[in-house]
């Protein structure tokens, strides 16, 4: 299981530019909140990866993450890995999220898409960003309006972390990589 092989799947059923970046800052959020809570960091990072990497030819339920998860079953991705992927999707009774790592990918998920569409529609993008002007673009329901705010705040609490302190620990985690995901600051 290598971060290079996991990437190549993901290119290899994704061809959205946003959609990969997507998962990259799902990477790095992930990635970081295992360095945070002396996680497998390799392991984390690849279940945020390979995350979505099923939906963009199986977007409806529960077509996605089942059919990515065969997938990932006949790659002999561990079994650990495919449970936290499925576990991100609500419609899934049988996949309860329960340890860390589910609880933390969908923790980070929505947040991350939402946190690129916040640093898309300002001067200086991701650079500089506070949890509070995400807070303040969550209540503007027509802003991002697809992203689910209840899943946001669910997460936060499913993980045991403030919300306020969980959106800045994403931001700073997606920070790192902000010219790869798009969302660097200008010039």
């Amino acid at each position: 299981m290598d971060r290079q092989s996991a990437f190549q799947l993901v290119c290899e059923y994704t061809t959205s530019e946003s959609l990969r970046r997507h998962m990259l800052a799902v990477d790095a959020a992930m990635r970081a909140y295992a360095r945070k809570l002396q996680e497998d960091e390799h392991k984390w990072g690849i279940v945020g990866l390979l995350h979505d990497f099923d939906y963009q030819r199986w977007p409806d339920p529960p077509d996605h993450p089942l059919q990515g998860a065969k997938i990932l079953a006949e790659r002999g991705y561990p079994d650990e890995v495919i449970y936290a992927i499925k576990s991100h999707a609500d419609y899934l009774d049988d996949c309860p999220r329960i340890s860390p790592l589910d609880k933390t990918l969908y923790a980070c998920d929505e947040l991350a898409g939402f946190i690129v569409a916040v640093a898309q529609v300002r001067p200086t993008g991701i650079e500089g960003m506070r949890a509070k002007s995400v807070r303040k673009k969550m209540k503007q329901k027509s802003f991002a309006a697809a992203v689910n705010r209840d899943d946001i705040v669910r997460g936060s609490e499913d993980l045991g972390v403030e919300l306020n302190e969980h959106i800045q620990f994403v931001i700073d985690a997606m920070s790192e990589i902000a010219a790869e995901l798009g969302v660097a600051a200008p010039g």
